[in-house]
């Protein structure tokens, strides 16, 4: 088996199969919340990591990072693109279907397709707090890499303890690409991400705090993670 199949084989057996469950979201700006059922899912233990994200696309952006930490300054529309391109060589069927559009509104998921894809908003946080209530599912300085530990740097996944379900770095490292439109009637295309990332307060790095920006947008500390239906 040559490298990239051997990086392919890995992130297939070892997703994370997520028992159906509901979530409360909340958003914090309207002072909203809103309840939403999650069915059955599975997720990556670990953002895609620079090695993987190589090994799919045939290049990274440029970072001194080392190959295990997460891949960054990857647009949402980026990301997609990443989902069925290791859709189509893992042999499983794609869940985007896309133009040129900028904005990225012409993306349909398939939410049937057997294909990756990225976790919505609603799953990401049910995962992320694996059955907890509180505003982290561990102690910051034990499950994360954020302003007061990181030195200002993006880690190698999995280098901090992960939640009840397996998951690590829900929470700091960086921060991850969701499938949701924020608020289209204000903030028109901007997609969500989640998690916090390596240079965050406190604040930034809980199970629910909501940011948002432009499908295109790249910046240091912002990744993604894979997700499939079931």
């Amino acid at each position: 088996m040559n490298p990239e199949s051997t990086v392919h084989q890995a992130i297939v057996e070892d997703m994370r199969d997520i028992p159906a469950g509901e979530i409360v979201l909340r958003d914090e700006g309207t002072k909203t919340n809103w309840k939403v059922e999650v069915g059955t899912f599975r997720l990556a233990p670990s953002p895609v990591t620079r090695e993987l994200y190589r090994a799919v696309r045939g290049e990274a952006p440029a970072s001194s990072a080392g190959p295990r930490t997460p891949v960054t300054e990857v647009s949402w529309q980026e990301a997609v693109r990443f989902c069925n391109l290791l859709s189509r060589a893992t042999g499983l069927a794609p869940c985007y279907a896309m133009g040129d559009d900028r904005d990225g509104q012409d993306v349909v998921c398939d939410w049937e397709a057997d294909g990756y894809r990225l976790p919505s908003e609603a799953e990401w946080e049910y995962a992320c707090r694996a059955g907890t209530s509180d505003t982290r599912y561990g102690e910051l300085d034990e499950i994360a890499w954020y302003r007061g530990n990181s030195g200002g740097a993006v880690h190698d996944v999995a280098a901090k303890a992960p939640n009840a379900w397996g998951l690590y770095d829900m929470i700091g490292n960086v921060w991850e690409w969701c499938w949701d439109v924020y608020d289209p009637r204000v903030y028109g295309p901007y997609r969500v991400f989640r998690g916090g990332g390596g240079y965050d307060p406190p604040r930034g790095c809980r199970a629910s705090c909501r940011r948002k920006s432009h499908p295109t947008f790249r910046i240091d500390d912002l990744g993604f993670r894979l997700a499939r239906s079931m």
